[in-house]
């Protein structure tokens, strides 16, 4: 099938991404949200993102303008009857997702397909309360969206191969290189990387060294072009406990148990970046 329209659920930092770089490729955007300041927020993140773009002279005026034109932000989620295909992209709460994929196989047309960008939740668990598992597929972006080239393309178990290849498809347009995985916890990047997230912050717990020393390390050492407690920050604590413990219920394995580090943080409010403190402090 042809897709032209890409409905977009969720208007978060990735949400924001996927729908600049949809947009970006030449799709038309629904941008959706139930709420209207979320929706107005996110247009807001995503013209930002363009405007550092046109003054770093990566992109001219007309083709942000342009971009930014093809980008329709909706709250009823009945306006992304006419997609093609709709990425879900809200948090990563099984219950949340399962109740906007109720709601949108009763809105949407059968040949539609469904997305998720679940970053640890079963592809499968989701296909199955989705009413169209055959048109249902994982694709996993990764923060910052318009930046990450990877895309990994989940299957869930009754996927359809014409779906998973238009999924491929969709990806490479958008100037990503879809990788397929397996339907398993935290599929590949996330199963490899949280853990080495959650080892740093027990290495920080038991006085191993400084958060800047244990980032060093990492850098100089691995060659990484982060620190895993900056990147940790980031991402956002919430988010990486909320990985972490998925993956430890998942698996049953207690390496996957979040550090005390990390959740007396997020008790603490001290998510990363976006709050202004995390493992560091960015508010001076």
């Amino acid at each position: 099938m042809a897709i032209r329209t890409i409905g977009v659920i969720g208007t978060g930092t990735m949400g924001s991404g996927i729908a600049q770089v949809a947009a970006q490729s030449g799709y038309e955007v629904l941008f959706q949200n139930r709420k209207q300041d979320s929706v107005d927020r996110g247009l807001e993140r995503v013209r930002k993102s363009v405007g550092r773009l046109v003054a770093k002279e990566r992109m001219s005026e007309a083709d942000a303008e342009a971009l930014l034109g093809r980008i329709r932000g909706v709250v009823p989620l009945e306006e992304l009857k006419g997609c093609d295909i709709v990425i879900e992209s809200a948090p990563e709460v099984f219950e949340v997702k399962r109740e906007i994929f109720r709601q949108l196989d009763e809105i949407l047309p059968e040949d539609c397909i469904l997305a998720t960008n679940t970053s640890s939740l079963s592809v499968t668990r989701l296909a199955s309360v989705s009413g169209r598992p055959g048109h249902f597929v994982g694709m996993h972006f990764f923060n910052p969206v318009p930046a990450m080239k990877l895309v990994e393309i989940v299957a869930g178990l009754r996927s359809a191969d014409s779906t998973l290849a238009a999924a491929r498809a969709l990806a490479e347009s958008l100037g990503k290189v879809p990788i397929d995985v397996k339907d398993m916890p935290g599929f590949v990047v996330n199963r490899v990387l949280f853990p080495m997230i959650n080892e740093a912050a027990f290495a920080l717990q038991e006085g191993v060294s400084t958060a800047e020393g244990i980032d060093e390390c990492m850098k100089l050492g691995c060659n990484h072009p982060m620190g895993p407690l900056a990147l940790a920050d980031l991402v956002g604590l919430d988010v990486v406990y909320a990985i972490l413990d998925s993956l430890y219920r998942e698996y049953g394995n207690p390496r996957y148990a979040p550090c005390l580090e990390i959740q007396r943080r997020v008790e603490a409010g001290w998510l990363g970046r976006k709050t202004g403190r995390g493992f560091y402090d960015y508010r001076r």
